[in-house]
């Protein structure tokens, strides 16, 4: 065939199609076209003549696809075709718009359907400034409208809306701005006084920001700008201070155009200048003065500040074109500064001045005293308003000191003056540059008092004498005053002249305390008093005695009270026999006094002494003796030996020797008297009866003086028993105590139980005196003790002797045997018994074979144990035993079986039509029997079973059916368990006559 290599085209024209191909070689007579619709079978033909290779088939739908078939016409009637497929180009969507509605994230594409058909459109959306592809949208065929949301505001967007059929497809753009948005928290504030800042959020979604800024006390445009995206402050420079100023903001973008936040602010106006406060011509008055700074303001706010702490006093508002202000009726001699406030709209710029003073007033309420001192004087006045005080003292007119003080203080001491002098006193008050009229006064110093004044008795009960050293000319004399010191009582005045400088004061009460007071006198002032003090000399007590109470350890003393005052006795009691005295001190109502506590026995010296103040006299002594006392504290104790006592006791004082006395206890007869001297407080007595009683008695002598000492009760200490032994008593876990008694007495026996490894405390029984022995009952079983025996006399105890021996353990209970279903292992367990024990022993008997198969030792917790590799089908028997040293206690025996095998190699045979003989084999020692199970094969009726022992490897089974099959089954037993052959099937015999 001829290949006319036929193609087609468009040439952008969406309703025909150019149809092109190659002439055949040898041309062609013309050429026949027929074009169909795949779609809806429409059918154009159309034909061209020879030397022509293309043809135009117009009308077409646009989006179509057509079938196209060229016929070449050749010689000799023959034919050359070719069919090919082509697709027309879809035309484009109509009245296509794109808008935000108002909208600053979204805009709405929307268009009307191109003529013709389609796949579908793809739309594509580019943000203009960058160029960035935003969307690449594919929709259906039918859809004639797309919202593209979460666009930036404020900005450009280009759109490209592609109609899609088959690989060709026709575009048509628009471009389009969202909606700006609104830029939110504008700011206007002042930056200095000629500069505003604005700042705001969200400059992002406009294209353009326009500002416009108004000054409103002109009500004229400063400034205009406009900015581009992204600006989000600005500063505007070259403004008037303190003026109010506006500023509205307006987002641009595309043809929209949004009017935006506005603000106001103020310019922050400029301070004052040169700003002072001087004297005005009208007293206490100050006046203020200023330079009237550039700019805007809306007025002054003049405050007056007081002191040095600048405390505001007076406020003034005066309008923004005053420089002045003056402030009447202020504090004479008070400190003022000024501060002059700029203030427009809420913004303030301010000044001070430097300080200025009114002029003061001098103090008032001027005092000069000298509170008594001789050398100073105190000068005081009340507060005045100012900076300070200038101070003069003078002395007949001659200057002494002058002196400056700050403000604040109101009163100054000088000393080092002259005593008796008269000062005059001028003070006056300082205030900045000024000083006031000075204020005066004039007073004396007082005198000194007399020195080293001393009053002394000199040994004399009736008289003192005073005496002094004069400290200062010029007194006019002294003058003093004697009081009797304790009931401050005057006894007399004494005025002396300036000459004299001792007096003596006579018939005063001895004994006595005085205080004489003694001051100097010059002009109308007294010094102050100097005092001194003494006592008149005491009299000597009379009538001294000492006299026995007759108590063991008291003597009674007694005296007299002599003339005058007395301010205490004092008691001196002392022994030659004693380093140590008694020294005792009583009031001067008090007459006797009573020692107690003395040493009995003993010879004492007694002197009373009478104090007043510094001077006591004494007495005579006297004398006399004490009683003595019995010894105290007697003790008898166990010897170093059962057969010895030891006596003690604490001497009290006063006898020679002692005489102990030792008696039985229950007898009361004295068996022993030993005499021993004083000094001596112990005594060891021996040869006497183990674990006896025994009271002992001592007697002391003091001159012809006698006593006898309190009864003491003591024991010997007994001997321990001898040949002391403990054993179990069989099954009733207890103790069997046995001993010998030793020789003497004793009041009984104490035994003690106590188990080995326990903290528990030991177990005390106690026994009579004449028992040997004892059983101990209750105690653990399996356990070991230490049992320890004394004998006991009074509260003592002989050396312990012990031994120690063990319970019988108790047997193992519960004891259980058992199969776990095994025909090699069987599982023993039983009871854990009460006490301790020291292991069990574990016996396994096989009662098939009548041997012992194992044994085994287990731990005192053990409480099971599995028997392994055990002859199958065999009976055992176990018994569990406690073991304590060489004490045993048994459980009882029980018994079990191990599992048997099954029977292996089972065979059937049938010597006859009535009988089968049946044999197997046993693994390891058999079983204790078997059983032979037969039953029909058909119907599985059970024919029979039969019980054999142990020994039998076959049996025949009789009286069958000939020609039957019959299932034959063998189980090995052993006690209740038993194990089977699988069941083997064979006929017996159809007739014995066919046997041959």
């Amino acid at each position: 065939g001829t290949l006319l290599n036929v193609s087609v085209s468009d040439h952008d024209r969406s309703d025909s199609l150019l149809l092109s191909w190659d002439e055949p070689e040898g041309g062609a007579k013309g050429y026949l076209l027929a074009l169909s619709s795949l779609g809806s079978g429409m059918l154009q033909n159309g034909s061209a003549g020879p030397n022509t290779t293309s043809f135009w088939f117009h009308g077409l739908t646009p989006g179509m696809r057509y079938e196209i078939e060229v016929t070449a016409m050749l010689a000799c009637m023959d034919t050359a075709s070719q069919t090919i497929t082509a697709q027309t180009s879809p035309s484009a969507v109509r009245n296509l718009s794109l808008s935000s509605g108002g909208s600053s994230a979204s805009l709405r594409a929307a268009w009307a359907h191109g003529h013709g058909r389609r796949d579908g459109y793809r739309l594509g959306l580019w943000h203009s400034d960058s160029q960035a592809l935003v969307r690449n949208v594919s929709l259906l065929p039918s859809t004639s409208t797309f919202l593209f949301d979460g666009l930036l505001a404020g900005s450009e967007y280009a759109l490209k809306v592609s109609t899609l059929a088959g690989s060709s497809q026709a575009s048509t753009s628009i471009h389009q701005w969202t909606a700006p948005s609104v830029p939110t928290q504008l700011r206007l504030s002042p930056g200095s006084s000629t500069s505003l800042v604005a700042s705001w959020a969200g400059a992002a979604g406009a294209a353009w920001l326009h500002l416009e800024l108004r000054n409103l006390l002109t009500q004229t445009v400063s400034t205009t700008l406009s900015a581009r995206r992204g600006l989000s402050s600005y500063t505007f420079q070259h403004l008037h201070p303190g003026t109010q100023y506006w500023l509205g903001l307006s987002a641009v973008a595309g043809s929209y155009t949004l009017v935006g936040p506005n603000a106001t602010a103020w310019t922050y106006p400029l301070s004052p200048g040169n700003v002072t406060l001087s004297r005005a011509e009208e007293q206490n008055s100050l006046q203020a003065r200023w330079s009237i700074p550039e700019g805007h303001r809306d007025f002054y706010l003049v405050t007056l500040r007081e002191g040095e702490d600048s405390v505001p006093t007076r406020n003034i508002s005066v309008g923004g074109d005053n420089d002045h202000v003056t402030f009447h009726g202020l504090s004479p001699g008070q400190q003022y500064s000024v501060q002059v406030v700029v203030v427009a709209g809420p913004y303030r710029a301010s000044a001070h001045s430097t300080a200025a003073w009114t002029e003061p007033r001098a103090p008032s309420g001027v005092s000069l005293t000298s509170q008594g001192s001789p050398h100073s004087l105190l000068a005081s006045w009340e507060e005045a308003m100012g900076e300070g005080y200038l101070l003069a003292l003078s002395l007949a007119e001659h200057p002494v000191k002058n002196s400056s003080l700050l403000r604040g203080v109101t009163s100054f001491t000088y000393e080092g003056l002259h005593p008796g002098t008269l000062y005059t006193f001028e003070v006056s008050t300082v205030a900045g540059p000024y000083t006031s009229s000075p204020q005066s006064i004039s007073n004396w110093t007082y005198p000194l008092p007399p020195e080293q004044l001393t009053l002394s008795s000199g040994g004399h009960s009736t008289s003192l004498q005073a005496s002094w050293r004069a400290a200062s000319s010029g007194s006019t004399g002294y003058t003093g005053t004697l009081w009797e010191a304790k009931s401050q009582v005057q006894v007399r005045n004494v005025t002396v002249g300036s000459d004299r400088m001792n007096v003596t004061l006579e018939n005063l009460v001895p004994g006595r305390q005085y205080t004489l007071e003694m001051a100097t006198v010059s002009g109308p002032y007294r010094s102050p008093v100097q005092s001194a003090t003494d006592w008149t000399y005491p009299l000597a007590p009379a009538g001294v005695t000492l006299t026995n109470t007759r108590r063991p350890m008291g003597l009674s003393a007694f005296w007299d009270r002599a003339a005058g005052d007395v301010e205490q006795f004092h008691l001196q009691l002392y022994s030659k026999s004693h380093a140590a005295q008694r020294n005792i001190s009583v009031g001067p109502n008090t007459h006797n006094f009573t020692f107690l506590g003395l040493s009995p026995g003993t010879q004492y010296f007694l002197k009373v002494t009478v104090l007043a103040g510094p001077y006591r006299s004494s007495s005579h002594f006297a004398t006399e003796w004490t009683y003595p006392l019995s010894l105290a504290n007697v003790s008898v104790q166990p010897g170093r030996n059962p057969q010895e006592l030891h006596v003690s006791w604490v001497e009290s004082g006063g006898g020679r020797d002692h005489l102990v006395q030792l008696s039985v206890a229950e007898s009361l007869s004295i068996i022993r008297n030993v005499s021993v001297p004083r000094g001596v407080t112990q005594l060891d007595l021996e040869g006497l009866v183990p674990g006896s009683r025994y009271r002992v008695e001592i007697i002391s002598q003091a001159g012809p003086h006698r006593i006898s000492s309190q009864t003491a009760i003591g024991y010997t200490v007994p001997l321990p028993p001898r040949s002391l032994s403990a054993s179990p008593v069989s099954m009733a876990w207890a103790l069997a105590v046995h001993w010998e008694a030793a020789p003497g007495q004793r009041d009984g026996y104490l035994l003690s139980v106590l188990e080995e490894g326990s903290s528990a405390p030991p177990r005390n029984l106690e026994a009579g005196k004449d028992s040997t022995n004892v059983t101990v009952p209750q105690l653990e079983p399996g356990t070991c003790y230490l049992v320890g025996i004394w004998a006991v006399a009074g509260p003592y105890r002989s050396l312990p002797q012990n031994t120690t021996s063990c319970t019988v353990p108790a047997a193992p209970t519960n004891l259980n045997l058992t199969n776990p279903g095994s025909s090699s292992e069987l599982y023993t367990s039983w009871d854990k018994p009460p006490g301790r024990r020291d292991h069990y022993h574990i016996t396994l008997y096989s009662l098939s074979t009548q041997s012992k198969t194992q044994v085994q030792i287990l731990g005192p917790d053990a409480l099971n144990i599995t028997w392994t590799d055990l002859e199958a089908g065999s009976k055992f028997a176990v018994q569990v035993t406690a073991v304590k040293g060489s004490l045993e206690a048994s459980s009882i025996n029980v018994t079990q079986w191990t599992y048997p095998l099954a029977p292996v190699n089972l065979t059937l045979s049938s010597p006859s039509a009535s009988a089968l003989v049946v044999s197997w084999a046993v693994v390891g020692r058999g079983a204790e029997g078997f059983v032979v199970d037969v039953g029909d094969a058909a119907s599985g009726a059970p024919v029979g079973h039969t019980v054999l022992g142990g020994r039998a490897r076959s049996h025949i089974l009789r009286s069958l059916s000939p020609g039957t099959r019959y299932s034959v089954a063998v189980r090995a037993t052993a006690g209740p368990f038993h194990a089977s052959t699988p069941n083997l099937t064979h006929c017996t015999r159809e007739c014995d006559a066919l046997l041959p």
